[in-house]
């Protein structure tokens, strides 16, 4: 069984309630690292510009880069629901990961600490809770859960604006995009 996400990128306002609940639950503290970000796309010529919004993470991707890339083995993705996850007593802080993921998912608080990234709540998962993510979201634009259940429930796609390529990674994300542009 593989989890993840869903994102309805056309009910996203933008709001960064996602990427504070986030912060907060995991104690990650103010500066650059964000477990989970939203990125704004704008696009189109005056009079026909429209913005949408994007809200990223760490994919989970069915062929994760970043554990292909790890020298030390510290980047593994769990074989019960295919979480990828950090060992932060093996990372070096190399930042190989961050260069071969498409998605900026390896986050660093600075130059010498170990790389931390999004673990679907896995201490939620655990109780039987969604992520804090998807919860705090007030527009529900988040969804997360078992691959199968949420193609059921959204049919969603592969693709959205502003999302890089998915082909070579396999991310374990459904969205239903922006419309138009």
């Amino acid at each position: 069984m593989q989890v993840g996400f869903y994102f309805d990128q056309q009910r996203c306002t933008g709001c960064y309630a996602c990427v504070v609940a986030c912060k907060q639950w995991h104690g990650v503290p103010a500066g650059p690292a964000r477990w989970r970000r939203v990125e704004t796309i704008e696009a189109g010529r005056f009079p026909d510009l429209w913005v949408a919004h994007l809200s990223l993470s760490c994919s989970h991707c069915l062929e994760p880069t970043c554990a292909a890339a790890c020298p030390t083995g510290a980047i593994t993705k769990r074989v019960e629901d295919g979480i990828v996850v950090v060992d932060k007593d093996l990372c070096t802080a190399c930042r190989a990961c961050l260069e071969s993921c498409p998605y900026d998912a390896p986050q660093f608080r600075d130059d010498s600490s170990p790389m931390e990234k999004c673990d679907l709540c896995l201490d939620r998962l655990g109780e039987g809770l969604r992520p804090v993510c998807v919860i705090s979201c007030p527009l529900r634009a988040l969804d997360a859960g078992p691959m199968g259940e949420l193609r059921a429930t959204y049919q969603g796609t592969l693709d959205a604006p502003g999302f890089a390529d998915s082909s070579l990674t396999r991310p374990a994300i459904l969205f239903r995009p922006r419309i138009g542009g």
